[in-house]
């Protein structure tokens, strides 16, 4: 078997079995195939495609390049929730405490934020002590101690994975539906779930723009999830304006400790509760393979509304209640956080300056671009251009006005936090462009576009 014929195979329109997809990682992974075959190769399956098979194939051998967690032991189910990124996207800080109050275990593998997206680990680093880098042991603890467990890839959690993405990210193969789901898979898969919830974003501030192709990755996700036995359900959401108010690490964490706290914008609640529902409601279904080992759970292709929806009553009562926030504070404190930014927020990075933005005419805004919110907030150090980059915990925008609200010439709609002013006028001009302002209200926001199954 050679590289140059895999290659060449797929070039030319062929299926690649799996012992194929076997020789070309391990190959690369071991230095015998270079770089330039590799980039050939992404390039290949770019242009032709891969298949069902092949894309179930292709993340099985990323899988297998590393550990794969064995937490049979655990009696709770499995559940986790991943998100294909967005502005103002802090809902798996939120979720992970909160279906862990409901007695669900949430194990979390999360990334970094890059380009106009934020990242989750960033966002928990700004907890002054918090740890984001654990070894799996100490994963495993966490997880058994506290219910819920985030940290970030390990060099153990598929390796190939963090090799290949490197290489497509400089080779324009990125947007490949079928290497995006085997990348996010082949992570998903290695924390040891029963089942996941997909958050697949579609707008301008997501990787997918259309619902078209959000629709395509979400079905080839599900399928992947199910093919190795976890119970998948992908959820579709608006991701054309911002999520919540805050864009930023710092100020994202706030905002959260608000929802936990009761308080919290329509967009933001419901999307964590619709995702919440369907973590608790998988965790019930596969729970009869939890009572009766040996037993297959079947697949999800239909939903029983009611059951959802008492599902989503728990997770508010729970809020409610204060038995959320307390299982965030014992989730920060388990992973080495301040707990005292609960009641004391102030202890939060915070920026030395602040700009207000204001609109230039009356009416009902229509929209906030989330893409152009997003690359706003990285100019200001909220984010970074390249993996390597640092960050400023304390940089970010919060938004005072949304869609739907009414507004004067004049009125502060945005303001700024930043430490180097250094992107300053790019930053205003972006978020002043990403208000559109109309003569009459627009019609309502749907965050919950498709449940796939």
């Amino acid at each position: 078997m050679r590289a140059y014929e895999i290659i060449k195979k797929k070039r030319d329109g062929g299926s690649l079995d799996k012992e194929e997809f076997q020789f070309l990682i391990r190959g690369y992974l071991s230095g015998e195939i270079p770089d330039y075959q590799m980039s050939a190769f992404l390039m290949a399956a770019f242009l032709r495609g891969l298949n069902e098979e092949e894309t179930v194939s292709l993340t099985d051998v990323m899988l297998r390049t590393g550990e794969v967690l064995d937490l049979t032991e655990m009696d709770a189910p499995r559940i986790d929730k991943h998100s294909t990124g967005g502005v103002g996207d802090k809902v798996s800080i939120i979720l992970a405490p909160l279906v862990a109050a409901a007695g669900v275990a949430v194990p979390m593998i999360s990334g970094r934020g890059l380009g106009h997206t934020g990242g989750t680990l960033d966002k928990l680093e700004s907890i002054p002590g918090f740890r984001t880098e654990m070894s799996i042991i100490d994963f495993r603890h966490t997880l058994w101690e506290g219910g819920a467990a985030i940290m970030g890839q390990t060099d153990d959690i598929a390796p190939a994975d963090r090799r290949l993405y490197a290489l497509r990210d400089v080779t324009a193969t990125v947007e490949s539906i079928p290497l995006i789901a085997s990348s996010i898979m082949s992570k998903k898969l290695a924390e040891g779930l029963n089942g996941l919830v997909l958050d697949v974003k579609v707008g301008s501030g997501a990787f997918m723009k259309t619902m078209e192709d959000a629709e395509a990755l979400a079905s080839v996700l599900t399928n992947t999830g199910n093919s190795f036995g976890v119970r998948t359900v992908a959820v579709i959401t608006d991701m054309d304006e911002p999520l919540g108010r805050a864009v930023g690490n710092a100020l994202e964490i706030k905002e959260c400790i608000n929802v936990l706290k009761g308080r919290s914008d329509n967009d933001l609640l419901e999307v964590t509760l619709t995702l919440g529902a369907w973590m608790l409601y998988i965790a019930d279904w596969v729970q009869r393979a939890v009572d009766n080992p040996g037993t297959e759970v079947p697949r999800i292709t239909s939903v029983d509304e009611v059951a959802l929806a008492d599902k989503r009553a728990e997770l508010e009562e729970l809020i409610e209640t204060g038995k959320a926030l307390e299982s965030f504070v014992d989730f920060v404190e388990r992973q080495g956080g301040n707990p005292e930014i609960i009641a004391n927020p102030g202890l939060l990075p915070g920026a030395s300056q602040m700009k207000q933005v204001q609109v230039s005419k009356s009416g009902y805004i229509q929209r906030v671009d989330a893409e152009k919110v997003g690359t706003a907030s990285m100019l200001l150090g909220a984010g970074r251009q390249r993996l390597e980059d640092g960050i400023d915990h304390a940089a970010g925008i919060m938004l005072n006005r949304k869609s739907g609200a009414a507004v004067q010439a004049g009125d502060t709609v945005a303001v700024l936090h930043y430490n180097d002013d250094g992107n300053l006028s790019e930053a205003l001009r972006l978020v002043g462009e990403a208000f559109e302002i109309g003569p009459e209200p627009p019609g309502p926001r749907r965050m919950i576009r498709k449940v796939v199954l």
